[in-house]
Parts: structure tokens; sequence; C-alpha cells
């Protein structure tokens, strides 16, 4: 069986990550609870402008509107899916006494989310009706 689908396989199935290597310090496993709920506040959070984009700005031209919208709603997505994904991995790696591993999604999340931002100062800047 592949990385990927073992990993997905325990997304749904947390139990068997006790399966492998020493059960960690309960502090550490709680901190990346923790850490997997930060996450999620962030899905939501840009799950949740993606929506008053669409809804709180109807002068705004469909196009733009729809697209600023569309890239909240798909970072908010990714984080989501990120969220337990990262969780995954870093419970096992904390069990098998591993480094935790490191990941390119933040960089990726500040970089959308950074675009979406350029794009809602330019429509403040030059106006919110289209031409």
């Amino acid at each position: 069986m592949s990385g990927f689908s073992r990993g997905l396989r325990l997304w749904f199935a947390p139990e068997r990550i006790r399966e492998e290597g020493e059960t960690p310090d309960y502090r550490f496993s709680l901190a990346n609870e923790r850490t997997f709920l930060a996450w999620i506040r962030t899905a939501l959070a840009l799950i949740g402008g993606g929506f008053a984009v669409d809804q709180f700005l109807p002068g705004l031209a469909w196009g733009i509107r729809a697209g600023l919208a569309l890239g909240l709603l798909a970072a908010g997505v990714l984080c989501a899916l990120r969220a337990v994904g990262h969780w995954v991995r870093c419970e096992r790696a904390m069990r098998r006494g591993e480094d935790l591993p490191a990941s390119r999604f933040p960089a990726l999340l500040s970089l959308v989310v950074a675009l979406v931002a350029v794009a809602m100062v330019v429509v403040v800047v030059f106006g919110w009706e289209g031409r």
C-alpha cells in the first residue's frame, strides 16, 4: 500500500496510529491537536470570507467577485484537508521518534491569501463597479 493511501486511511481510523512506535508524551499529542484545530479555524475563516465576498459585494463585477470568492473558498478547502493530513503525519512522526515533517503548505496558503488581498486592494482603490 502506498504511503498516501495509508495516510488517507488513517484519517478515518486514527486508532491505527497506535500500532506504530511508542506513545508520545500526551502533551505533544494535545499540542498537535491544538495545531489541527487552529488550521480548521483558519479554513473556516477563509470559507466564511469567500461567502462574504460573494454575498456582500453585489456591486462588484461578477468575474472579479467570483474569482476572489473562489480563491478564498479553495484556500479554505485546501486548508481543511491539509489540517488532517498534517495531524496524521505529525502524530506518526512523534510515535516513531522522527523529526516532525516539513511542509510547504503554509507558504502556499500565505501566497493565495496575499494574492486575494492584493486583488481586494486593487478593487477598493479603483472602485467597485464593473466597467
